[in-house]
């Protein structure tokens, strides 16, 4: 199968163009990056991976930084580079200073590294955590 291409907004479909319009106007942007105009290779998946981004990613309980940061340390777990550049840049927009990002990677690095060893070691759950 060949690989996939990236989606322009000229030919784009009338449903692709109307949810770039929507991520644009979201997000002042001029143009869509490159993770949407790839992603519209499957209208549906667009459609719906936009609607659900922005339903998560909006202040509630957490706030929009506290969100970034998670989707900071989910993207390095998951070893995605676009995701880590993409939501970086979103948490450094949202306040993330130099020193928070080095301390989400340490701790990123210990959680890794004590999920590996309780993973390796099929260490049981104390009871005490199982209320």
């Amino acid at each position: 199968m060949p690989r996939p291409r990236p989606v322009s907004h000229e030919e784009a479909s009338p449903e692709v163009r109307q949810v770039y319009d929507d991520i644009k106007a979201a997000r002042g942007v001029p143009d869509v990056n490159n993770f949407w105009k790839y992603v519209a290779n499957d209208p549906a998946t667009l459609a719906r991976t936009w609607a659900s981004l922005q339903e998560v990613m909006k202040p509630g309980a957490l706030d929009s930084l506290t969100k970034e940061l998670l989707y900071v340390a989910v993207s390095v777990a998951n070893g995605c580079d676009y995701c880590i550049a993409s939501h970086s840049a979103a948490a450094a927009k949202a306040g993330m200073t130099p020193a928070m990002f080095n301390e989400l990677m340490a701790v990123v690095g210990m959680a890794s590294e004590t999920n590996r060893l309780a993973i390796g070691w099929r260490i049981p759950v104390d009871d005490a955590f199982n209320s």
